[in-house]
């Protein structure tokens, strides 16, 4: 199984596992998160390989479609950049006050923290 698959479905399951049925939860977890075969999650939810497959696949294309829609997986991860970007300017400010009593170059910094804060707050 390719990793970056097993990654996306991953995060697509965190974000969307409750709207899935709870066959496709079972499927997906036991596939994705516990490494079990199709022959495994077969026995497990007493249903065929091939019902194991199907469910897999239609599950899968669920989790794409709703991030399609959605996007919320895309919206985290640009909430995460922009809460690095303002981490990384607030300790760079911090260090510049230590440094230099000179506080006038500080307001372009804090209007772009301000900019920062708007653009998380949408």
């Amino acid at each position: 199984m390719e990793l970056n698959k097993v990654i996306e479905m991953g995060i697509l399951f965190d974000f969307y596992k409750e709207l899935l049925t709870e066959k496709q939860r079972e499927a997906v977890n036991l596939y994705y998160y516990e490494d079990y075969s199709l022959g495994e999650i077969s026995e497990n939810l007493e249903i065929s390989r091939q019902g194991v497959y199907d469910t897999l696949k239609r599950a899968e294309k669920i989790l794409q479609d709703y991030e399609k829609k959605l996007n919320l997986v895309e919206k985290f991860n640009k909430r995460n950049k922009l809460m690095e970007s303002l981490y990384e300017k607030v300790v760079d400010i911090k260090e510049e006050i230590k440094v230099d009593n000179n506080f006038n170059g500080l307001v372009p910094k804090i209007e772009n923290l301000e900019e920062i804060c708007r653009e998380l707050l949408r």
